[in-house]
């Protein structure tokens, strides 16, 4: 039976191939979008999820729009990599479908509630909305299989020296997210930098030759390109997918479980995930980590659910 997920998002580049991968696959049923501010602000994270589903001739999956920023401090887009509209450099359709009514923590409750099973929470972008989930309906916690966040590393960070974007820009949702008991999942840095946007991935995706393979094209060679100017990396990672690749196919990357916390007041590591790998610690394991990938089966994957949209 496919697995029912709510993917929370703020794409991005990154997270419009996280809505085709879950939209397309057949082991996913895809419940909810639900975006989140992050990439870029929440008016333009919100139009971009309607934009990848007009662009795959996805519909029948609400999509809200959810937090506007962070818990406890101001939110800096990821405009230097994203672009001012979070999908900057490309061109842009009109959209085809409405926001839902509900905001986005409402509408996660209402799939939760109504499940007749567990629901797996795949999150691609700050932790807000799950937090503040778990803060006002803690009734349906219980609900959750579990959740794959893209965020954290086991090592350095790309917005500072420790710290990963998601994780720093809502520390405090994180702290929430890993204290809530529910299981979780972390794919860090440390792993999506791993799956590098080769010169010949691009190619592959061009080559499929449909509308969203197209665009898609066009997505990725715009990330390279900010990747290149802003961090030296030619091939860009494509971050996001992985936490719907995890949850299709277990296989496509190794995982051990560690205890994870999350640094709030470090001048210099807040925002950073302090992952125990060594057992350093002797505190919980909290966590499953994803470690390594199997490149060539996750590019599998992309490629696959490109093919079968239109």
């Amino acid at each position: 039976m496919p697995t029912p997920v709510i993917l929370d998002c703020d794409p991005g580049y990154d997270d419009v191939f996280a809505i085709w991968l879950a939209a397309a696959h057949p082991s996913v049923d895809l419940r909810a979008i639900t975006t989140v501010a992050g990439n870029g602000a929440i008016e333009h994270t919100a139009l971009n999820a309607r934009i990848a589903c007009t662009v795959a001739g996805v519909r029948g999956v609400p999509i809200a729009r959810g937090a506007a920023g962070p818990l406890a401090q101001e939110l800096a887009p990821a405009d230097w990599i994203h672009g001012a509209n979070a999908l900057g450099g490309v061109e842009l359709p009109d959209v085809a479908m409405s926001l839902d009514d509900r905001d986005a923590v409402a509408l996660i409750a209402d799939v939760l509630r109504t499940a007749d099973e567990l629901v797996t929470i795949a999150a691609t972008g700050p932790l807000t909305n799950v937090a503040h989930l778990v803060q006002r309906h803690p009734d349906l916690l219980d609900r959750i299989e579990r959740i794959v966040w893209m965020g954290g590393s086991t090592g350095r960070g790309n917005v500072s020296p420790y710290a990963e974007f998601n994780a720093s820009t809502d520390p405090e949702a994180v702290a929430i997210v890993l204290g809530s008991g529910v299981a979780l999942t972390m794919v860090g840095l440390n792993i999506t930098h791993q799956a590098l946007i080769t010169r010949e991935v691009r190619a592959r995706i061009r080559g499929i030759d449909t509308a969203t393979a197209r665009f898609g094209a066009d997505l990725l060679e715009r990330f390279c390109s900010t990747y290149d100017a802003f961090g030296d990396m030619p091939d860009g990672p494509l971050h996001d997918p992985l936490t719907i690749a995890m949850i299709v196919d277990p296989t496509v990357a190794t995982t051990v479980r560690a205890r994870v916390d999350i640094e709030l007041r470090g001048e210099h590591t807040r925002g950073a995930t302090a992952v125990d790998l060594l057992e350093l610690t002797h505190r919980p394991k909290n966590a499953t980590v994803a470690l390594e990938l199997d490149v060539d089966r996750y590019w599998a994957l992309i490629e696959s659910a490109v093919a079968a949209l239109r």
